[in-house]
């Protein structure tokens, strides 16, 4: 009857330290002094929300020094933007419904903020019926011909 002897104790697994205990300077000094192999590595960013960070470049394009500049689409756009969307009668909220876009981004075209994307742009041409590039800003929109 060895297997149910009330006296001896059986000792299946022995815990570690815990994590936290086993990262302490403390620890790591017993285990260097023990001869044990320690390895240590500096996470970058631990902890901390880092993934919004402003790089060099990023800063270099928000002082949009002449190397790095980002081209802004002409007030003279943003006037021919105004008064078609006036003449069509419709507001910055109605115009962006009808394009599919934001409110916001109507009121950046139209106050020379945005950064032009030929998308919009031309969303807004078929919307007003107003040429916004080429030499032709502000003549009529042709419809193109049906294809047959």
């Amino acid at each position: 009857m060895a297997e149910s002897d009330w006296d001896s104790v059986t000792v299946l697994r022995k815990k570690g330290p815990s994590s936290a205990q086993a990262k302490s300077k403390q620890a790591i000094a017993q285990a260097q002094r023990r001869g044990e192999e320690v390895e240590t590595t500096k996470k970058w960013a631990a902890g901390q929300n880092k993934q919004h960070l402003v790089t060099k470049n990023t800063a270099k394009l928000d002082r949009e020094t002449e190397e790095l500049h980002h081209t802004r689409v002409p007030l003279e756009v943003g006037r021919v933007i105004q008064q078609g969307r006036s003449n069509k009668g419709l507001t910055q909220k109605d115009l962006a419904t009808k394009i599919n876009e934001k409110p916001q981004i109507i009121a950046d075209y139209e106050t020379g903020k945005a950064i032009p994307n030929n998308q919009v742009m031309g969303k807004i041409e078929r919307a007003i019926g107003l040429k916004l590039r080429g030499r032709e800003i502000g003549q009529p929109l042709e419809p193109k011909p049906k294809k047959k």
